[in-house]
């Protein structure tokens, strides 16, 4: 019985050694990019960039649309007042 049980607790160290060595562990560093994907990357950021100014234009146009649409009419912050006057 006593054999089992310190069976089971070196194998339970044993992985919590285990586990503590891979979180633990370093990576190696990634490859240096080549001035290919350098530029590759640069372009996509580019791209990137001039798509979301095309959307920020859309967006300012639909918004003046809108505005013009409207007049640019607020509404009233008080009703009652208006509507006593009326009265």
């Amino acid at each position: 019985m006593r054999t089992k049980l310190s069976i089971a607790a070196t194998l339970a160290a044993g992985l919590a050694l285990g586990s503590l060595a891979a979180v633990h562990a370093k990576l190696p560093a990634p490859p240096a990019k080549t001035d290919a994907e350098k530029k590759a990357e640069d372009e996509k950021k580019a791209a990137a960039k001039a798509k979301d100014a095309e959307a920020l234009g859309k967006a300012q146009d639909k918004a003046v649309a809108n505005y013009k649409k409207n007049k640019g009419i607020a509404m009233d912050v008080k009703p009652a007042a208006k509507a006593a006057a009326k009265k």
